[in-house]
């Protein structure tokens, strides 16, 4: 009977203290899953959500109605090589060395995918790389064509990629084996399959998923027919003010096309939230979605990117975070490619690491005081290829501020312009006088940036033999719009 009573006993002390620790220590909240989804040249003025009366982007407009929109994201160098690895490694294209495309990111630059996986993530990238580069005197279009090795993936594991590749339609990529392997049709679709597959086989762990599409990239008429036919009716196509007369026909033909490309990946996000959902991971998952410039599309006369206007330097950014942001907030402070490494860590709750140079907004999003951050810095410290000297590319700097953008090339000031009074920055008000005091305070800010980020503004020949790089053939080529690169 004594036994009895005192198994009892021990059985209620047992049961009491393991209550107790429970409720003092409780289980460990789950690190938050990522997925980043990247486009390739998609401006941030093409959106339903945006204010473009022309494309169709219904689950985006969602997205952005309830989440975070970041209405002034900005690819401070825009064009894709620089872009991505800036992406990757949160450092400033003069630090980490890419700063003309299809120049290689250094083996033993610390990315965000190798803090991830230190962290206990699971990693994976799908679709276009585009920094793995060639090495001086190699073709660059073998050199796109051929798999990267596994030393130069930069910490990502499942590995579905191409160099790089403007064949939407049955295109090619190499598994994490190097194994030549075709995404069968349009490969928006079937990189999301794969996106989704991942997604369903992590279990428990977290991951760190980036979802790179090629679109709405040129060529611009590749997208299925389905969705060229939204868009066939070019003559219901309304253009930008700021697009010449002269250029209407023309732009509103690449403009089907290209707003084609971006309904279909629209239907794409729909079924990547669905399959989040479904996995029972949308409350504890971060999802982006942006890209890595804008494109021009005859805006001012011009094409494609690298150009200082808003049209290429502006990118959609949203961010989605059901656990941590319950209400949809739009952020309209300059947010530029080198923060976002650290905002995502930061919300991760992972140290954010010494070598990265953007800032880390999740204090902010969080409700904290807002970032001492004046503008944006925007630079092309080299011309090439679409914007060529002979195409009349130049070096330039500038600072993109919430109402002003400010530029200079190596002979001075180059543009001024007051956004909220001319948003299609159609009057350069560079050394006028009644601006003459903005943009001295513009300058003085500009200033601060190239200190901050060890920019001597040099001109384009001083870094390419800094870093040991030869110009690329295609810089003395004149190419139409849609020719792929």
């Amino acid at each position: 009977m004594i036994n009895k009573v005192f198994k009892t006993a021990g059985k209620i002390f047992l049961i009491f203290f393991l209550s107790s620790f429970i409720s003092c220590h409780p289980a460990e909240k789950p690190k938050p899953n990522v997925i980043f989804v990247l486009t390739d040249q998609w401006r941030a003025q093409a959106m339903g959500y945006a204010g473009d009366p022309n494309v169709k982007t219904p689950n985006l407009d969602l997205l952005a109605e309830e989440n975070l929109n970041f209405t002034l994201a900005i690819s401070s160098i825009p064009v894709c090589s620089p872009a991505r690895a800036s992406i990757l490694t949160g450092q400033y294209p003069l630090t980490h060395g890419v700063f003309y495309n299809d120049k290689p990111l250094k083996s033993d630059a610390l990315t965000i995918a190798e803090v991830f996986k230190q962290n206990g993530y699971k990693t994976g990238y799908i679709g276009k790389w585009h920094v793995n580069g060639h090495q001086n005197g190699e073709d660059i279009w073998e050199a796109r064509n051929k798999p990267i090795p596994a030393e130069r993936r930069q910490g990502f594991d499942y590995w579905k990629v191409m160099e790089c590749t403007h064949k939407y339609n049955e295109s090619v990529y190499f598994d994490e084996e190097n194994r030549k392997q075709i995404w069968e049709g349009y490969d928006v679709f079937p990189q999301t399959d794969s996106a989704i597959a991942f997604i369903r086989r992590t279990g428990n762990e977290p991951f760190f998923l980036v979802l790179s599409w090629g679109p709405p990239h040129n060529p611009y008429m590749t997208a299925p027919e389905k969705y060229l036919k939204m868009y066939a009716d070019t003559s219901k196509l309304i253009l930008r003010p700021n697009v010449p007369d002269s250029l209407a026909s023309v732009a509103k033909s690449r403009l089907a096309g290209y707003y084609a490309h971006c309904t279909a990946m629209d239907d794409n996000i729909k079924r990547l939230q669905d399959a989040i959902r479904n996995s029972g991971l949308e409350e504890n998952t971060i999802f982006v979605f942006t890209s890595d410039h804008g494109d021009m599309l005859y805006s001012h006369g011009r094409f494609a990117k690298q150009k200082p206007w808003d049209e290429s330097i502006l990118v959609p950014f949203i961010l989605k975070y059901p656990d941590k942001f319950k209400k949809p907030l739009e952020v309209d402070i300059p947010f530029v490619t080198v923060d976002i490494m650290p905002t995502l860590l930061g919300l991760c709750n992972i140290e954010i690491p010494e070598s990265v140079e953007g800032t880390d907004f999740s204090p902010f999003l969080s409700g904290k005081k807002n970032p001492d951050i004046e503008g944006g810095l925007l630079l092309c410290p080299v011309p090439f290829h679409e914007w060529s000297r002979i195409r009349g590319g130049r070096e330039y700097r500038g600072i993109r501020t919430r109402r002003y953008t400010y530029v200079k090339d190596l002979n001075g000031p180059w543009l001024l312009y007051d956004n909220k009074e001319d948003p299609y920055q159609m009057v350069n008000l560079v050394n006028d006088p009644e601006y003459i005091e903005i943009q001295n305070q513009l300058e003085t800010e500009l200033q601060k940036l190239l200190g901050k980020t060890h920019d001597e503004f040099k001109d384009g020949d001083y870094y390419m033999k800094k870093w040991n790089y030869t110009y690329d053939k295609l810089d003395s080529m004149i190419f139409s719009p849609d020719y792929p690169r």
